[in-house]
C-alpha cells in the first residue's frame, strides 16, 4: 500500500501496461487492486485465541492505527467474542499515521506485548509487520510454552522465527498474497486481466490460518466450522468501516 501514491502516475503514463497493487485501491482502467478480507482471517485466529486462553484476557497489537490494520483488530475481536464471549481483548497501536515506524519497531512491539502479558493476557496477536518479532520474544520471556502464546500475521510465522520461539507461535493469520499474485498473473497470461477491486477472502482461499506446530489441532474443527459459516454467509465479520 506504500505504492499507493506512485501507481496512479505510472498507470496514467503507461495506459497499455497492466498494473496490480497489493493492499491498496487505485481507481484506474489498467490497475487491479488486490485486497484481502483480513477481518475474516483475523476472526479465525480470534476464535483460536478465545478457545485457547486460560486467563480470559488476550491482546491485539497494531503496527499503525489506520483502517487497514483496524480490520485486523475488529475481526480478531469478533472471533474472540464468538468463541468466548466473556474474554477481554486489550488493544494498543505502536504508531499513528503518517508515522509508519510501527511496522518495523520490534523493541516497541516487545515492550507493549510484555505489558499485556504482565497485565494478565496469555495470548497476543500482532498485526504489526516486523514489530511482531518483539512480541514473540516477549512471549518467550513471559512464561512457558502452552501457558503464554503469540499469534503471527500475514505469513506462517512459525516457519520464520528462531527455533526457540516456535513453541510460542499458536497460529498465524494467513494473508495469501501468493494466491492473489498467482491468480492475477494467470489471468493476464490468459488474456483475462481485469482492472478494479478484487477481494481475496475465505471463499476464494485468500485468507486463512496456519497449523504449523500442531498447537491448534485440537480446536481446528471448531475454527473450520466458523470459517464455513462465514463462507456460507451465516456470519458477517465486521470491518473498520462498520
Amino acid at each position: 500500500f506504500l505504492w499507493g501514491d506512485a501507481i496512479p502516475a505510472g498507470a496514467a503514463a503507461n495506459p497499455d501496461t497492466s498494473f496490480a497493487i497489493i493492499d491498496s485501491v487505485i481507481d484506474a482502467p489498467n490497475v487491479a487492486s488486490l485486497v484481502f478480507a483480513e477481518n475474516e482471517g483475523s476472526f479465525l485466529v480470534g476464535v483460536a485465541a478465545g478457545l485457547k486462553t486460560q486467563s480470559g484476557k488476550v491482546g491485539f497489537i497494531g503496527g499503525v492505527e489506520n483502517d487497514l490494520i483496524k480490520n485486523f483488530q475488529v475481526g480478531f475481536e469478533a472471533g474472540v467474542a464468538a468463541a468466548n464471549p466473556d474474554a477481554e481483548v486489550l488493544v494498543q497501536y505502536i504508531s499513528q499515521p503518517p508515522d509508519f515506524s510501527g511496522f518495523n519497531d520490534p523493541a516497541k512491539g516487545k515492550e507493549i506485548a510484555a505489558a499485556m502479558y504482565a497485565d494478565g493476557a496469555d495470548i497476543v496477536y500482532s498485526a504489526a509487520g516486523g514489530s511482531g518479532l518483539g512480541a514473540f520474544e516477549a512471549a518467550a520471556e513471559a512464561g512457558e510454552p502452552g501457558d503464554v502464546w503469540a499469534i503471527g500475521v500475514d505469513s506462517d510465522q512459525y516457519n520464520l522465527v528462531a527455533p526457540e520461539l516456535q513453541p510460542y507461535i499458536l497460529t498465524s493469520m494467513l494473508k495469501k498474497v501468493d494466491v492473489a499474485v498467482y491468480e492475477t498473473i494467470k489471468a493476464f497470461t490468459e488474456g483475462n486481466f481485469t482492472a478494479g477491486v478484487q477481494v481475496f477472502n475465505l471463499a476464494t482461499d485468500g485468507v486463512g490460518y496456519s497449523t504449523s506446530g500442531g498447537f491448534v489441532d485440537d480446536i481446528a474443527e471448531q475454527i473450520d466450522g466458523f470459517a464455513q459459516q462465514i463462507i456460507d454467509g451465516e456470519i458477517t465479520v465486521p470491518t473498520a468501516a462498520g
